[in-house]
């Protein structure tokens, strides 16, 4: 007899993590995950997929991705590319984001203020919503060539690589931190064991100095600087703010001394406008604290 899941994951975890984990779960819609877990295949560098690549993916059988894909173009959220056998992401499948942004109204608050200082230090500046183990851009603004990272809405980077994902990081609260740790560890041990020490140093630069900084880990030509937005206790919802310069635009000290404290001010101004509470300093001093070995 088929029982619940008696450990519940978090809503933010990706549509194949769910699956794996459910086959006992006699409440979970198994064909709808699947369907889920056929668009999450397709992302940046994978924009056009047949179904044997789909299979491959996602381990789903050919047959049933098949008639996934076959059921999602039909919907719209897949569009057939018949002349080579392939399928792209459907135009519907962005009326799926807009409620989610518009939700977000501070975003077009916080735009001219982000360009100014986007033209300003030549650079990008971004605003990122913690998902599970990534950051998803939700705002950014830039000026001119900004170097090979170019960020977009919707596009996720990872959390433990990035400044923008220690800024979000750092605010949680410590049994949501905890978790987080423990979710990264398990996806990929190599990566956290890599990245543990400078990711825990980053939360406890937003603890001290109110920003974090990223010198190219995530990528070479690219240093950056995040502080924390705000936290959405109801929504479980955590913000930060980045501001990322090709490196070679950088004098010395310019990055922790200049734009570490004017993106740390510009998340201040952004709170102020809205309206919203600035992060509680109790909840820094406990992810700093805690050592989640």
């Amino acid at each position: 007899m088929a029982r619940s899941r008696s450990k519940p994951l978090l809503a933010s975890s990706s549509a194949a993590a769910v699956l794996a984990d459910s086959a006992d779960d006699a409440a979970f819609a198994t064909t709808l995950a699947k369907g889920l877990v056929v668009l999450e295949a397709f992302r940046a560098g994978a924009t056009e997929l047949g179904n044997m690549e789909l299979s491959t993916l996602t381990g789903i059988p050919r047959p049933t991705v098949a008639r996934l894909t076959h059921t999602l173009a039909e919907l719209g959220y897949l569009r057939s590319v018949p002349e080579r056998a392939k399928y792209r992401v459907g135009a519907r499948a962005l009326r799926m984001a807009h409620p989610l942004l518009a939700d977000m109204q501070f975003r077009q608050i916080a735009r001219p203020m982000m360009q100014e200082l986007a033209q300003s230090v030549r650079g990008t500046v971004s605003i990122g919503l913690l998902d599970a183990t990534s950051m998803i851009y939700v705002e950014t603004a830039r000026s001119g060539d900004v170097g090979p990272h170019v960020p977009d809405i919707g596009m996720p980077i990872p959390v433990v690589m990035t400044a923008m994902g220690r800024a979000a990081a750092a605010i949680l609260p410590p049994a949501e931190a905890a978790q987080l740790e423990r979710r990264i560890a398990a996806e990929d041990s190599e990566l956290w064991a890599a990245f543990q020490d400078k990711y825990r140093a980053g939360l406890a630069q937003c603890v001290s100095r109110g920003f974090c900084t990223c010198w190219g880990e995530y990528m070479a030509s690219i240093h950056a600087v995040a502080a924390p937005l705000f936290h959405a206790s109801e929504a479980k919802q955590s913000f930060s703010i980045n501001c990322g310069i090709p490196a070679f635009r950088l004098q010395p000290g310019q990055l922790e001394g200049e734009i570490g404290p004017r993106i740390a001010a510009l998340a201040d101004s952004i709170r102020a406008t809205v309206k919203a509470a600035e992060p509680a300093a109790e909840t820094r001093k406990q992810d700093k604290k805690g050592a989640r070995t």
